[in-house]
């Protein structure tokens, strides 16, 4: 399997509170996230939301789709969100929240392909999927920015 480490930073002109409610609700990240196609609730998790166990199909600008589930393992309001993903990606992702003038959200994604095109193209397309994935990322920004009504101060 091909591993990747992914480190993006948004930085946007809105309370944390309002940024980390958008990013918990992934329900609703199809109506604002170009780059997401499903975002599907499987398990509610805890009363804390430790647990929830949802199924995500992405799209961006290369003509496939990845479907994972992603299952919550920590959730710390409004300044952390973690889970373990499974499927055609393996791994974690943490969302990483910092309040100052705005919201600084850094997300941090390491992951491993399973798909075994995607594995031997690896050598090769390593730098084309982390553009895409960076494409991916760039659409969220903006849509976040776009939902609440924000700034969008920062994007790498």
């Amino acid at each position: 399997m091909a591993d990747y480490r992914f480190v993006t930073t948004w930085c946007l002109d809105a309370p944390i509170e309002r940024v980390f409610d958008a990013i918990d609700d992934a329900a609703h990240w199809p109506q604002w996230w170009k780059g997401v196609t499903r975002a599907e609730l499987l398990e509610p998790g805890d009363e804390d939301g430790v647990g929830r166990l949802w199924s995500f199909t992405w799209r961006s600008r290369l003509p496939y789709d990845l479907s994972f589930r992603s299952r919550v393992t920590r959730r710390e309001p409004p300044h952390l969100l973690e889970g373990d993903a499974d499927g055609e990606l393996i791994g974690v992702g943490r969302w990483r929240l910092y309040e100052g003038q705005g919201t600084a959200v850094v997300y941090e994604w390491d992951v491993r392909t399973s798909r075994e095109w995607m594995n031997r193209l690896a050598p090769v397309a390593r730098g084309l999927f982390a553009w895409n994935h960076d494409a991916v990322m760039r659409q969220g920004a903006e849509g976040l920015a776009r939902l609440l009504d924000a700034p969008l101060l920062v994007r790498a």
